[in-house]
C-alpha cells in the first residue's frame, strides 16, 4: 500500500499511430520502451495511476487537481477524434492530496478548474497504458510556476496522502526533455538544448534526485524543456528512499528530446531526503552572501526583514557611507529566491532625501507590493537574495543601436505608458529582446511608436 513505481515518460501525440500516420516510425525505439513501461503497469496492478503534466491545469502558485468523478478526451485536436478516453477519477485520494496540503498550508487542491478534458499530457502515457491495463482509476494534477522546491514538496504531500488512503499507486511523470534539439526541429536549436537532455538524462537515470534543483529558470527557459517540474514532483514522492532506477531509451531526432526511465523504492534511506539537504545548504549559501555584501545590500535586508516580520519601518541607521546619505538617486531592489524572482521594485528618479531612504522604501515595498508575486513570508526570509541597483541619469537615444544589454538600461515610452528594463540581467541577451519586454511591461503594444531612453547602475550584491 504505496508508491510501486514511478516511470519518466514524454507525450509526443505522434506517437499514436492515428495521429502520426507513419511518423510515429522515427521513434520507434521510444514506443518500444513505452510499451515497456506499459507491460510494467500491467504487472504491478495498481489501484490509481497519478498522472503529473505540464499541459494539466497550470497556476503560477497554486498546483491544480483534478476535481469530479470523472473525465473524458480525445485526440480531436491532433485530428484523430476516433481515439477517445473515459477515465474514473480517485476521488477519496484527491481529496486526502488536498487535505493534506491543507493541513500544511501548502497551495494545492481541487479549485479553479478551467478545462476538464483531458490534455494529451495525460492522454499519450493512459494510451500504452490502456492498451495493456484496463483497470485502476486516476489522479491528474498539473504543475506551477512555485520554485521546484515546491515541486518536490508537493510530491511528498502526494506520497503521504497515498499511504493515508492505503492505496497502490504507480506515478506516471509525464514531460518531454528539450525542444530546442535541432535547427530543423519546430522550435529550432539552442545550445541549453542538447546539454539539458545529457544532464537530465544522467541525473534521471542514476535516481540522483539532488542534482534536479540544479537546473536553474533562466537554463530551462532556454533548453524549453516541459517536464521538469513533473520529475520534481516524482523525486519528491520517493524522499528518504533508496531508489532502483532504470534508463529506457532516449531519443532526439525530431528536435524534441524524448526520455524514458523507470524508478522502483528500494527501502527507507535518510541520506535521500533531499529537500532538507538543498535546504540546508541553500541557507548557509545564502547567509555567506549576506554576510560578504555591501552596505547597500545590507541595508536594503534589514528594511526587508523588518517590514516582512513586523510591518516595521526601519529608520536610516547611523554609519553609512556618505554616498547614500548625501546623494539621492532613483534605485531597484530584487529580490530573489532559489533563482527565480520574488519581488523587484524601484523608482527611475529619486523620490527620497537621500539615496539611504530610497533603499528602503523600494525595499519594503519589493517584500510585500510587487504585484506580481505574493508578499514574503518570514519563513522564506533565510533563503533570499537581494540586490541593489543605483541608477544614473537617463539619457534620450534615437536608436536601439546605441543600447547595450551589458551596461544599458532601458526605458521605452509611449504616450503616459513607460517600461523601464534593467541592464545585465540573467536571460536577456539581446536589445530586442530587452525592448521588448520593457515594452510589455509598460503595457505598450509590438507597433506602438516609443521614444526610448538608456541609463547606466551600479549594481550591489
Amino acid at each position: 500500500m504505496a508508491i510501486l513505481a514511478a516511470f519518466m515518460v514524454p507525450h509526443p501525440p505522434l506517437i499514436v499511430p492515428a495521429v502520426g500516420k507513419g511518423g510515429e516510425k522515427d521513434i520507434l525505439e521510444t514506443t518500444r520502451a513505452y510499451e515497456q513501461v506499459a507491460k510494467e503497469v500491467e504487472k504491478l496492478k495498481p489501484e490509481t495511476i497519478i498522472v503529473t503534466s505540464p499541459h494539466a491545469v497550470m497556476y503560477g502558485d497554486y498546483f491544480h487537481i483534478s476535481p469530479g468523478a470523472h473525465a473524458d478526451g480525445s485526440f480531436a485536436d491532433f485530428r484523430a477524434p476516433e481515439i477517445k478516453f473515459s477515465e474514473d477519477y480517485d476521488t477519496e485520494l484527491t481529496e486526502c492530496i488536498s487535505a493534506v496540503a491543507k493541513e500544511r498550508d501548502f497551495p494545492a487542491g481541487s479549485l479553479g478548474e478551467r478545462n476538464s478534458k483531458l490534455d494529451h499530457g495525460t492522454m499519450v502515457p493512459l494510451w500504452f497504458i490502456r492498451n495493456q491495463y484496463k483497470e485502476g482509476k486516476i489522479v491528474r494534477t498539473g504543475l506551477s510556476g512555485l520554485p521546484l522546491t515546491d515541486h518536490y514538496l508537493f510530491g511528498e504531500i502526494i506520497a503521504e496522502a497515498v499511504k493515508k488512503t492505503g492505496r497502490n499507486v504507480v506515478l506516471i511523470a509525464s514531460g518531454d526533455l528539450s525542444h530546442k534539439l535541432q535547427s530543423y526541429g519546430p522550435y529550432g536549436f539552442a545550445k541549453e538544448g542538447p546539454e539539458y537532455d545529457r544532464r537530465i538524462m544522467e541525473v534521471c537515470g542514476n535516481a540522483e534526485f539532488e542534482k534536479l534543483f540544479d537546473f536553474d529558470e533562466t537554463f530551462r527557459e532556454k533548453a524549453a524543456e516541459c517536464g521538469h517540474g513533473s520529475f520534481v514532483i516524482m523525486a519528491g514522492v520517493f524522499d528518504g528512499l533508496k531508489v532502483k532506477s532504470s534508463k529506457l531509451s532516449h531519443q532526439d531526432v525530431t528536435g524534441v528530446g524524448y526520455g524514458i526511465c523507470t524508478f522502483y523504492p528500494e527501502g527507507p534511506n535518510e541520506g535521500r531526503h533531499f529537500l532538507q539537504n538543498y535546504e540546508r545548504r541553500l541557507e548557509e549559501e545564502c547567509a555567506n552572501k549576506a554576510d560578504s555584501g555591501d552596505e547597500y545590500v545590507k541595508l536594503a535586508r534589514s528594511a526587508v526583514e523588518a517590514w516582512v516580520c513586523g510591518r516595521h519601518r526601519i529608520p536610516v541607521p547611523e554609519g553609512l557611507p556618505e554616498d547614500m546619505l548625501e546623494r539621492s538617486a532613483g534605485t531597484f531592489v530584487s529580490i530573489h529566491k532559489q533563482g527565480s524572482l520574488r519581488g523587484c521594485i524601484g523608482t527611475i528618479t529619486a523620490t527620497k532625501k537621500n539615496i539611504a531612504e530610497e533603499i528602503i522604501n523600494n525595499a519594503m515595498s519589493a517584500s510585500t507590493r510587487d504585484p506580481r508575486f505574493n508578499p514574503i513570508e518570514p519563513k522564506e526570509l533565510k533563503f533570499l537574495e537581494i540586490s541593489v541597483d543605483v541608477l544614473g541619469p537617463t539619457q534620450d537615444i534615437d536608436s536601439p543601436t546605441e543600447l547595450d544589454v551589458k551596461r544599458y538600461g532601458v526605458i521605452v515610452s509611449h504616450g503616459h505608458k513607460r517600461g523601464l528594463l534593467l541592464p545585465n540581467l540573467e536571460g536577456v541577451d539581446t536589445v530586442e529582446q530587452q525592448i521588448d519586454i520593457a515594452r510589455r511591461k509598460g503595457g505598450i503594444g509590438e507597433k506602438e511608436p516609443c521614444t526610448l531612453q538608456r541609463f547606466e547602475v551600479i549594481r550591489h550584491y
